[in-house]
């Protein structure tokens, strides 16, 4: 069998859909279709202007799409969940040149997924070698101080662990769903006061005069493409951790290119008026929460259209687990169950490196810590299905 041939692509587009779809797997993150990565870049929400330059990353068989790494060098850190702030200030206080460095990964997306796509019936780990080679020559030859892959796999990040690249865990807090066949199961595991907590915080939207429900695939229109970027945009713009990075054409091209992975959560009035709702992907076996927002502030309305009610409705999909994002410890207390979550990272000036490397260990420790502590706040009792 022929040695595949490399080829950068500064755009997705270069890439057919069908073969770059055809590297997925049911269970993969909706974001690693090429529908998503299209409308990032068509958009303008992740492109030059904005610090995110493309350089995905191929291999070729000819006309066939072997593999793939989706990557972007990066001219600031901001929109990708893995901070490392503190690196470009150590970076800058050694005389390095922090930016550009290159990322593996996706904008604005911090979600677990496969960063190495691979053919079926493919050599992968001889692939993944062929692609992480490349890459780490790219990024000298292009003067990136580093190479970053964010939330990789487990198995990804140990296996590029043993390339020579290290490791960072920090933690998000996620929903398993261990077999759940009713809505109680799940507070079943709570005790009455948890319980009771939870069924005030739901009922509160009744006597609000509020009625929540999931619009998804089929259902969705253009108007929800709309209500999905006003949702996000009236959280972004209210918060100082970064400005308004997506685009209202974002959300349009995303409903439009992938409406079978897009759903979206739907609080309003008895005359119809939206109030507040949330945008979340989804696919075989899990469910992504990605944007809220809300446009009149409700009492524990947050909780019921991020967490309860979707939860409701992942037990009844059968969905195997519910990721609804970075941060939030309010959700330990709700039975999101802590999690790490891997980067893995080259940086070529050697001090630098090993300064952050003993920054990683430490760090580690203290995420060990925390997860303890989450799990005991969490409170969560043994749960099993009844036979």
């Amino acid at each position: 069998m022929p040695e595949p041939r490399l080829r950068l692509l500064e755009s997705i587009s270069d890439a057919p859909k069908a073969q770059w779809n055809a590297l997925l797997r049911p269970d993969d993150a909706p974001v690693l279709r090429h529908e998503w990565i299209d409308a990032m870049e068509a958009s303008g929400s992740a492109v030059a202007e904005r610090g995110w330059v493309a350089t995905h990353f191929t291999l070729w068989r000819g006309d066939t799409l072997v593999a793939a790494a989706p990557a972007f060098q990066k001219h600031h850190s901001m929109g990708e969940y893995v901070y490392d702030f503190g690196w470009a200030n150590a970076a800058q206080q050694l005389g390095v040149s922090y930016y550009p460095k290159l990322l593996v990964g996706l904008p604005l997306s911090p979600l677990t997924a496969r960063r190495f796509l691979v053919a079926p019936g493919e050599d992968e780990p001889r692939l993944r070698r062929l692609l992480l080679t490349a890459m780490t020559d790219f990024a000298k030859d292009a003067g990136c101080s580093s190479v970053h892959v964010l939330f990789p796999p487990e198995d990804e990040a140990l296996a590029l662990e043993a390339e020579g690249f290290f490791r960072r865990g920090t933690m998000q807090y996620h929903w398993q769903n261990p077999g759940y066949r009713t809505y109680d199961d799940y507070l079943s595991r709570f005790d009455s006061k948890r319980r009771n907590q939870f069924k005030r915080e739901r009922g509160a939207a009744a006597t609000q005069g509020l009625t929540l429900r999931t619009v998804r695939s089929g259902e969705l229109t253009h108007a929800h493409a709309q209500l999905a970027w006003r949702f996000y945009e009236a959280t972004a713009s209210r918060h100082a951790w970064g400005p308004v990075q997506l685009t209202r054409d974002f959300f349009h091209r995303a409903f439009a290119g992938m409406p079978d992975a897009i759903e979206l959560v739907v609080a309003q009035r008895g005359n119809g008026e939206v109030v507040a709702g949330a945008f979340n992907l989804f696919n075989t076996q899990r469910l992504y929460g990605r944007y809220w927002g809300c446009f009149q502030e409700f009492p524990f309305l947050h909780f019921h259209v991020c967490l309860y009610h979707s939860i409701d409705d992942a037990i009844g999909r059968g969905l195997e687990a519910f990721e609804p994002g970075a941060g939030g410890e309010h959700k330990i207390s709700r039975g999101f169950e802590p999690t790490q979550i891997h980067s893995v990272h080259r940086i070529f000036h050697r001090g630098l490196e090993t300064a952050v490397k003993d920054f990683c260990r430490r760090e580690r420790a203290q995420v060990e810590e925390v997860t303890a502590d989450a799990e005991r706040i969490a409170g969560l009792k043994p749960w099993s299905p009844a036979p």
